[in-house]
């Protein structure tokens, strides 16, 4: 028997108490908690990086204000802020805003997702549609305005036309290259396991397409926003593209940067609802 035998035999000697750190099953534990950890932290590292830099872009505009450059300063624009929120100009504005919006981006993208489908699934409809989508295209929205106002009278209905025409084209697009780009192998692997086209249609190309989807809804909302402020000079009483445009005959300069800020705000919220969204029906995807 070696001297090692002999130790491990000897029943005097005392064994090795092993701690908990050193099971396994810690171990496994620790092996889990460190990506979380990781995870955690590269989730959070976000939130402070846009908590500086909205710091730094509100410094920035205060030196500019203090330097002598024609612009408020974060004081008085909370300010009038505060007033226009007290007398209820802003609530109203606001929520006229973002009717109008709503309701353009929400025509625009049920009629952009079907007829982007219908583009990319059937050659024939592609070849009828596809044109006069890129002839609309180069077509600004805004310019389409004098033309609303002649057709369709001073009443709300050519302000939410052409915010959906503007939603419209930007997803109409991106959804049609959402079903042209689907991998062909998963359409001919469906097709071999007996699957018909309505089943490769739902289960394929539909989840397929739902990033370009998104990607074009998110766009088409940002140009929803851009065009509000034009739309909103069409004899608009409320809005705030309107009081904007008021303030500006005025030289109020206060009042235009809390319209911006309030559009900007809105939109941004609005994307990040969209960025969720996208999140959680694209969790197959890997991610960044």
């Amino acid at each position: 028997m070696s001297v090692l035998d002999k130790r491990g035999a000897d029943p005097r000697r005392p064994l090795p108490v092993k701690s908990p750190a050193d099971s396994p099953a810690s171990a496994v534990d620790g092996a889990k908690t460190a990506p979380e950890r990781a995870r955690s932290s590269r989730r959070g590292l976000p939130l402070v990086l846009n908590a500086v830099s909205v710091a730094l872009g509100i410094a920035v505009w205060w030196a500019l204000a203090s330097a002598g450059f024609k612009l408020p300063t974060p004081p008085e624009v909370v300010s009038r802020a505060g007033t226009l929120i007290g007398d209820g100009t802003l609530g109203d504005d606001v929520l006229a805003s973002l009717t109008r919006v709503l309701i353009g981006f929400a025509l625009g993208t049920a009629a952009a997702v079907p007829i982007g489908f219908l583009m990319g699934w059937y050659g024939i409809l592609r070849g009828l549609i596809e044109p006069w989508i890129q002839f609309f295209r180069t077509i600004p929205p805004l310019a389409i305005i004098p033309l609303a106002v002649v057709v369709m009278g001073i009443d709300e209905t050519p302000k939410i036309f052409v915010i959906f025409l503007a939603a419209f084209l930007a997803c109409v697009i991106s959804t049609f290259q959402g079903v042209v780009n689907v991998d062909r192998t998963l359409i001919d692997a469906a097709r071999v396991l007996g699957a018909g086209d309505a089943t490769i249609f739902a289960r394929v190309v539909v989840p397929a397409s739902t990033p370009f989807i998104l990607v074009g809804m998110r766009v088409g909302l940002g140009s929803a926003w851009a065009t509000l402020v034009a739309a909103e000079l069409i004899a608009a009483q409320q809005g705030l593209g309107y009081r904007m445009q008021n303030a500006q005959l005025y030289y109020d300069l206060p009042t235009i940067f809390v319209g911006l800020i309030s559009i900007g705000i809105l939109g941004l919220l609005m994307d990040r609802v969209l960025l969720l969204a996208e999140r959680g029906l694209t969790g197959w995807q890997e991610r960044r």
